[in-house]
């Protein structure tokens, strides 16, 4: 894991995620288009239904990683609707033992920060909730568009285990 201690302190200031691409293994096998916030409602049912249908992991129970996949995929794509540039886009990939998430919009030119110390309820820590709940998380830039990609596990235990 490319990431440092995600449950350790908080910097004091915003610091910058460091750039690196997923893993090359994940087929795409799901994508939304985000215009607005009032999107974001259907994507996360959608998601949800997608990674817990039976094909998606048969006999095996995922504990609260759907949950959590839900949450990133939420806090990042809130990122990128109100701090990006149009179109927004969240694809889901897999490799059968992995998930990969990612959001992409076209502003090139923001670098996606890790919030530091702030006040409650002053926002800005989906970065954070993404390196807690996935097992990496980073962003790169393409000729035309940002991504900023989260990798979850896709097998869980067998079911009733």
């Amino acid at each position: 894991m490319a990431q440092d201690d995600p449950t350790g302190p908080r910097p004091q200031t915003d610091s910058g995620l460091e750039s690196s691409r997923p893993p090359q293994r994940f087929t795409t096998v799901r994508r939304w288009e985000l215009d607005t916030v009032t999107d974001l409602a259907r994507v996360r049912r959608e998601l949800l239904a997608e990674v817990t249908a039976p094909h998606a992991t048969p006999q095996l129970e995922l504990g609260r990683v759907p949950e959590n996949m839900v949450l990133v995929a939420s806090e990042l794509a809130t990122n990128a609707l109100d701090h990006g540039l149009p179109p927004t886009v969240l694809s889901l990939g897999t490799d059968g033992r992995d998930y990969l998430l990612d959001v992409c919009d076209s502003d090139l030119e923001s670098v996606p920060m890790i919030a530091g110390e702030r006040a409650v309820g002053a926002g800005g820590f989906g970065l954070l909730i993404a390196r807690r709940l996935s097992q990496d998380v980073g962003w790169y830039t393409d000729e035309q568009t940002k991504h900023v990609w989260a990798v979850f596990p896709a097998q869980g235990r067998p079911a009733g285990t």
